[in-house]
């Protein structure tokens, strides 16, 4: 075990974390019981290790073949080596907006999605797309219509790109924005960001009542509660909305609550018990803590 965490990087924990929970390799024991790693087994976990640093999440690419773990390790590399910034992304990604041109902002995700990894691109691309396109669009820089074409075109993208489906007992998020907040960007992105930590995810989309937002939470047995806030920043009605959610959730239910104008809300999101999210790795920490705890 030792002589493997030195070759691949991974702590002993890790190690032995990733084979009982997704039985990335199966060592033979000796006769003291210890782990006996072929050849083979060390390849591969070094494979694992170098495309989970890249950003790809390891429930997501487990059980891939060693060929497939190759050319994403390769892939990893070649970005590496060439210096590939996510500001090139998103410079390229909102050209393709201004023209609205579909295939060519599906090209800048995919490219994306190669260099960086599935969680890599939502913390790397897609998070960073979604603050530059709100304030291009705050700023006069793009129309409405071109800020719902890059909606349309990146909902889509993150629909299709689905890393697999969550089994049936994972804990569930409800996800939504509240009356006023009418931006999806934000809450396209915590969905997707859910889904490749492997939780079931019930979208409600925007612009929904308090009280339709707990009436889902109870009717789907949420686990946790999820809401974007991104435009306006000084909405006088939705701090009271914001309560009348924490009142009718369950008291220990989690509410987790982020998005370019959540910080200017925070005194109502203190009084609500709510978690304030800011960068995307801060939700994937919340939501692996939720599911950590009984």
């Amino acid at each position: 075990m030792r002589f493997v965490a030195q070759k691949t990087g991974l702590s002993p924990h890790v190690i032995r974390v990733w084979e009982r929970r997704y039985a990335v390799v199966a060592p033979n024991r000796s006769g003291t019981n210890r782990r006996l790693y072929t050849d083979v087994e060390l390849e591969r976990l070094v494979l694992l290790a170098q495309a989970c640093r890249c950003g790809h999440n390891i429930g997501n690419i487990a059980r891939l073949p060693d060929d497939r773990l190759r050319l994403l390790a390769a892939d990893c590399l070649q970005a590496k080596s060439q210096g590939v910034q996510p500001s090139e992304f998103i410079t390229s990604a909102l050209a393709a907006a201004k023209a609205l041109d579909a295939p060519g902002l599906e090209a800048v995700l995919v490219r994306g999605a190669v260099a960086f990894g599935h969680q890599g691109l939502l913390c790397r691309v897609v998070a960073p797309l979604v603050l530059a396109l709100g304030a291009a669009w705050h700023a006069g820089e793009i129309t409405a219509a071109q800020e719902h074409f890059s909606t349309a075109v990146i909902r889509g993208f993150l629909g299709q790109m689905r890393p697999y489906a969550p089994s049936d007992t994972a804990p569930l998020l409800v996800v939504a924005t509240l009356t006023g907040q009418l931006h999806e960007l934000g809450a396209l992105l915590v969905a997707a960001a859910a889904t490749s930590l492997g939780w079931r995810v019930t979208y409600l989309g925007v612009g929904l009542p308090a009280l339709e937002i707990a009436g889902a939470v109870h009717q789907a047995s949420a686990r946790a509660v999820a809401l974007s806030l991104v435009y306006p920043d000084d909405d006088p009605h939705l701090p009271g909305e914001v309560l009348r959610l924490r009142a009718a959730l369950p008291p220990v239910m989690p509410l987790l609550i982020g998005g370019r104008a959540a910080a200017s809300y925070r005194p109502a999101l203190g009084d609500a018990q709510a978690t304030f999210i800011g960068p995307l790795d801060e939700l994937f920490t919340a939501l692996n803590a939720i599911r950590a705890a009984r």
